[in-house]
């Protein structure tokens, strides 16, 4: 017990400072690791941890960063960036049609694909127009975060919220889709607010623009095969063989390479959920999950404003998907658990707003933007202190 608790406890530390001292491992390398010690110390046979991992939530993964993949590939993104450069040169209307696209862009397809493939020409939009990009990234990346949280595929957390929960995408659709929008025009006016007076300061930025070719037909297969998985979606389908059907469906092509496709998965998160999986089963056939229900009687997480503060909290210090898993053990202790799982989803998705390091995405962006421009801790804190604090707020009396 006392080395599966250790075992456990150094993963989580991994997990929430990204690597651990002396060594060059990520937070994916780190759950394999703990995962492997698990094994090694007994606390699950190699079978048992064989089947612990969850691979309907890893082929729901799988399959919604495929379909993104196409999209990339498609030239989809070259093709929105063109369309909002066109058509909007006011730079306070260019960040609401931003922070409104990316909101929306993330609730169909997952977040952090998103930002992997719209931040260079998101990038290129504000170097011709030459503006300040500070307020463009923050205003991008919070909306992808806020976006994600209208449906179960538009991130990772909400994935395996959908799989342990068994709560239906229409109705988590219904419940959320409301809070988001609301979400999202606060995230507009409290980027504006903050950033009114920089938003026409020209900082120019050299940046190549893109000469990638456009693939309509790739396009328009791409988004009817996504109109295809919405039906099957809201029509109770299974998630994960929706989207990895669909996926496959746009790997029969005689155009593509599908090792571009490829190339768009994040193999890095699949295998942290992976790891993951097995450390966290672990934990709770060992017995010392019950400690968490403990801990819940103790802080009175079944009051909404208790638990979101607890959600909020853990969602930063070991990142959102770790979070949902540690939540797991306790939300069959709730007398409403479909309603404290779809309130776990938002808050857990809007305290990666907290912080530069509160979401993958966050990261994702700010390394993507580092060669042109130098997106800081403190400066991202100026709209996410206010933003998380007033979603989450809104969202918790809404639902």
């Amino acid at each position: 017990m006392t080395a599966i608790i250790i075992i456990f406890i150094l993963t989580y530390i991994g997990l929430s400072f990204g690597g651990l001292p002396y060594f060059r491992l990520d937070r994916a390398g780190i759950a394999i690791v703990g995962a492997v010690l698990m094994v090694v110390f007994g606390a699950l046979t190699f079978e048992e941890a064989g089947k612990a991992i969850d691979f309907n939530t890893i082929l729901l993964l799988l399959g919604m960063m495929m379909v993104s993949a196409n999209l990339k590939v498609a030239g989809f993104f070259v093709l929105v960036s063109r369309f909002i450069q066109k058509r909007t040169k006011n730079p306070i209307v260019l960040l609401a049609a931003i922070i409104l696209i990316s909101g929306g862009l993330s609730a169909l397809y997952v977040n952090d694909t998103i930002c992997i493939f719209f931040t260079p020409f998101l990038l290129e939009i504000i170097c011709a127009l030459s503006l300040n990009p500070i307020p463009f990234l923050i205003g991008f990346v919070t909306a992808c975060n806020i976006g994600s949280a209208a449906t179960l595929t538009g991130n990772p957390q909400n994935m395996l919220i959908g799989i342990y929960s068994g709560i239906s995408y229409y109705n988590f659709f219904i419940k959320l889709f409301p809070v988001v929008l609301l979400c999202l025009l606060a995230n507009f006016l409290v980027v504006f607010l903050i950033y009114r007076r920089k938003l026409t300061i020209k900082t120019p930025v050299q940046i190549p623009k893109s000469k990638k070719v456009i693939h309509l037909s790739l396009i328009y297969k791409t988004m009817a095969v996504t109109f295809l998985m919405l039906v099957a979606f809201f029509g109770g389908v299974n998630l994960a063989l929706t989207a990895i059907s669909g996926a496959a469906l746009l790997l029969i092509t005689r155009r593509v390479n599908p090792e571009k496709i490829y190339d768009g998965i994040n193999w890095s998160l699949l295998l942290m959920f992976s790891g993951l999986f097995i450390v966290v089963h672990a934990l709770e056939k060992s017995g010392a999950s019950l400690k968490f229900f403990e801990i819940a009687q103790t802080f009175n997480l079944e009051n909404k404003w208790s638990f979101s503060f607890a959600a909020t909290i853990l969602s930063n210090i070991v990142s959102n998907v770790p979070a949902v898993l540690l939540f797991k053990p306790i939300m069959s202790i709730f007398v409403n658990p479909e309603k404290m799982w779809v309130l776990l989803a938002m808050v857990s998705t809007f305290a990666g707003n907290l912080t530069i390091i509160g979401s993958v995405a966050n990261l994702i962006v700010v390394e993507q933007a580092k060669p042109y421009v130098k997106l800081g801790f403190f400066e991202y804190l100026k709209v996410g202190i206010p933003l998380t604090i007033i979603t989450i707020i809104a969202g918790v009396l809404l639902l």
